[in-house]
């Protein structure tokens, strides 16, 4: 189906001062849509400077704030979410991607929202047991998942899903595997790995891979699937399948550094991991090891968008632009010195 996104209609988006929620900010601006973003009061609002863009401040878990966001609201891109591996207090991350998403949605629906675009995870897909690139079709239970993050985007998505069964939501879902390029403010547990990487504090490298996409061609994927998604499909918004040697050599190769060549086993980082939590947990400063990264690390998280190229027109660049950018970016912003 097509369902344009008509000039000058108002759009909220959530999480859009954050990494691929501004993406998205920008490419609806350059649509000529109206746009509304939430942002929390903590929220830093540097990806919103230069933007034509109404700011609102709300919180997920305060439907007050969603109802007044919400208000005069045609369509809607719930891209929010707690994206960390690792939480002093994991409840919190599953009160905002799981509460947080059942509230929001079921207030869209008071609202007359007439059309969403749901942004769940790959981590909402299981990859035990693969033999090659995963697709749609491998829906992972929340039980099966690991840690917090995997665990709540798996139980908002179920929970979506059941909206649109039950209650006719207008939600298409979106699968984004690992963005990567500008404007990571925060960063994310990934671009904190490229800035590693680029100074060079990366000297070794478990075998591990995941799906890396450009940022902007997964935000350009959200408004495909706006305009040519059927409601309650999923369609993954990736890019290239690298092993994170591959991924380091890439960083190495733009920067003018060696490229690790040391590979770690798993087993011995474990008590590593642990002793990074412990001290996490007393400065409240997130840990570059955790004991769930490791444990996902043991799979290669490769994916295919085929379903979205076939049926949304969905492209990506090659993984390598996607770092170009991201390392411009961190120098720019003064990230990198």
């Amino acid at each position: 189906m097509t369902d344009p996104l008509r000039q000058g209609e108002l759009v909220l988006v959530t999480g859009g001062s954050g990494f691929l929620g501004s993406s998205v900010v920008r490419a609806l601006i350059a649509r000529g849509s109206r746009v509304r973003a939430l942002a929390r009061p903590t929220s830093p609002r540097a990806n919103f400077q230069g933007l034509a863009c109404e700011v609102v401040t709300g919180d997920l878990t305060d439907r007050e704030s969603l109802k007044a966001a919400l208000r005069g609201v045609r369509y809607l891109f719930h891209v929010a979410a707690d994206y960390r591996l690792w939480a002093r207090d994991p409840s919190v991350i599953l009160r905002a991607n799981v509460e947080g998403t059942r509230n929001l949605m079921e207030e869209a629906l008071r609202a007359g929202v007439e059309r969403i675009v749901y942004t769940s995870s790959v981590a909402a897909l299981r990859v035990a047991g693969a033999t090659g690139p995963v697709d749609e079709t491998a829906a992972l239970a929340a039980e099966e998942a690991i840690g917090a993050y995997k665990r709540s985007k798996t139980m908002a998505e179920r929970a979506v899903e059941e909206l649109i069964l039950k209650d006719k939501l207008p939600a298409v879902i979106v699968n984004p595997t690992t963005p990567i390029g500008p404007r990571d403010i925060r960063p994310t547990p990934t671009g904190r790995i490229l800035l590693d990487a680029a100074r060079g504090k990366i000297p070794a490298f478990v075998d591990t891979g995941l799906n890396f996409a450009h940022v902007d061609d997964i935000a350009e994927g959200h408004l495909l699937a706006f305009e040519r998604g059927r409601i309650g499909e999923r369609y993954i918004l990736g890019g290239e399948n690298l092993s994170l040697q591959e991924l380091l050599g890439v960083v190495a190769g733009l920067t003018g550094r060696r490229a690790p060549r040391l590979k770690l086993p798993r087993g011995p980082l474990y008590p590593l991991a642990f002793g990074a939590e412990t001290f996490a947990r007393l400065t409240g400063k997130e840990p570059l090891l955790t004991v769930d990264g490791l444990r996902m690390s043991r799979y290669h998280m490769f994916f295919t968008s085929a379903k979205a190229e076939r049926d949304l027109g969905y492209r990506s660049r090659p993984a390598r632009e996607g770092v170009i950018d991201a390392l411009a970016w961190f120098r720019e912003a003064g990230y990198l010195r």
